[in-house]
């Protein structure tokens, strides 16, 4: 996952990129920290989408213009829209199967 530093960037990525996975959260919370290699491992499967680290104590208008009310959160978009919003209790086998539709529409070999 690459560092995201600024918020402008979130808004630039999202609305260039076919399809982008961020992951936000604080390096304090033990379940955001638990969780993000896991994320990581589930994008092997997906290898089209970028993914990107939001520190939200480095970035914390993030939380308020993207309405993040708890942590971990995941924000999938595609074509500048978001399509995927987990939060809290994230199943990676349930992200999976919301990734996978829009992923199959974008970027489908057939």
């Amino acid at each position: 996952m690459q560092n995201i530093e600024d918020f402008s960037e979130i808004q630039n990525i999202s609305d260039k990129e076919g399809m982008s996975l961020f992951y936000l959260s604080r390096p304090a919370c033990g379940v955001c920290t638990a969780l993000k290699p896991k994320v990581s491992g589930m994008l092997k499967e997906f290898p089209e989408v970028p993914s990107y680290y939001v520190n939200l104590d480095n970035i914390p208008e993030a939380a308020g213009q993207l309405s993040i009310f708890t942590i971990p959160a995941i924000l999938v978009y595609a074509g500048g829209k978001e399509v995927v919003r987990e939060a809290r209790y994230i199943s990676i086998e349930n992200l999976a199967d919301k990734i996978r539709r829009p992923y199959g529409f974008i970027f489908d070999e057939n």
